[in-house]
């Protein structure tokens, strides 16, 4: 028994395939927890980075200092969002939901509705009002639930990074004494491939995003479209989704601009729309990315639709980023050579 034990820590490949395959096991018990681990993640991901970047240029900089302030302003920042900003975008939506009421009935809909009318009878009616608010009450429960692990993810990250220093020294007692050494430095091991693929995937995915909506709601500024703020926050959100939601934002974007100027707004929406997806596909990527996720289109959307499946909205956002994280765990990497090949063959 024991020079089996032996020979399973001296296999570092499959002891590895077995320490991997009980993480993905303790996250799929924990997943009642999963906006809280990520959100944690996320946070604490972008302030440790935020640390450095300022120590960087300010040595003497003290990282405790740097954390304090850093939330002191996200605390402000919230303060506004909860008073001033999340009434207006209330407003907002209310109005964009009246602009798609207004475009259905200034569109001769009343056969549709007739149509509909004469084959959908009271009880199905009824039936489907029911599953209405079945879902406006998950969702109101959802948002709840998102808040709450938000701030929960907010105090810890704030934890773990103003004590930044003593929680590194703390962690590095794991991987140097116990009898479980070899296992803790495997966990050490996909840590690090965690962060250097999917932290920096992830990370340049939002840059990604704030630029796009940045550019698209300065051309939405200059068409006069109405309601550019609720219409910013849909951007943002579809733009963290690789691909597909450059796709899903034209079909909110396109029925507000035909009910704000006709066919000829809806041009505009998708000239700027292309013009943008081809500034992030061309430039962004490349830059932000650095190399993180040159996938092909196709094996892109496959990623999205199984991270859908099982992780729901969450698998959209990070489903590209973890299978990054997987394809650098098996090693799986073109080449340049390979790179230039494909290139050439085209």
């Amino acid at each position: 028994m024991d020079t089996a034990w032996q020979r399973f820590k001296k296999n570092v490949p499959f002891r590895r395939f077995v320490v991997l395959f009980l993480i993905i096991a303790v996250l799929y018990e924990m997943r009642a927890m999963m906006n809280t681990i990520l959100l944690t993640f996320i946070f604490t991901y972008i302030v440790v980075h935020l640390i450095r970047l300022v120590q960087k240029h300010f040595p003497k900089a003290p990282s405790k200092l740097i954390v304090i302030i850093t939330y002191l302003i996200i605390l402000i920042l919230l303060y506004f969002v909860i008073t001033i900003y999340i009434p207006m975008l209330a407003s907002q939506i209310s109005k964009i939901a009246q602009s798609v009421v207004t475009f259905y009935q200034s569109n001769k809909m009343d056969g549709v509705m007739d149509y509909v009318n004469r084959y959908v009878n009271k009880t199905e009616l009824v039936s489907q009002a029911k599953n209405v608010g079945t879902i406006m009450v998950h969702a109101v429960t959802s948002i709840g639930t998102l808040t709450v692990a938000t701030f929960m993810s907010l105090i810890l990250s704030f934890f773990y990074t103003i004590e930044l220093k003593q929680m590194n020294e703390f962690s590095r007692l794991f991987t140097e004494s116990g009898y479980f050494k070899w296992l803790f430095e495997d966990i050490r091991y996909f840590g690090k491939k965690f962060v250097n693929t999917f932290g920096v995937v992830l990370e340049a995915q939002f840059f990604i995003a704030i630029c796009n909506t940045i550019l698209t709601m300065i051309c939405l500024a200059v068409m006069r479209m109405p309601q550019i703020i609720a219409l910013g926050l849909m951007v943002f959100i579809l733009s963290l989704i690789p691909v597909a939601g450059v796709i899903i934002s034209l079909i909110p974007l396109s029925i507000i601009a035909y009910s704000v100027g006709g066919i000829r707004y809806v041009i505009y929406i998708f000239v700027i729309i292309m013009i943008i997806h081809a500034l992030e596909a061309y430039v962004l990527n490349p830059k932000f990315m650095a190399s993180k996720t040159e996938l092909p289109i196709f094996y892109t959307f496959l990623v999205l639709l199984v991270a859908e499946h099982f992780w729901g909205t969450w698998g959209l956002i990070v489903g590209v980023p973890i299978f990054t994280f997987l394809l650098d765990v098996m090693d799986i990497k073109q080449t340049k050579k390979e790179k230039y090949e494909d290139s050439s063959n085209r």
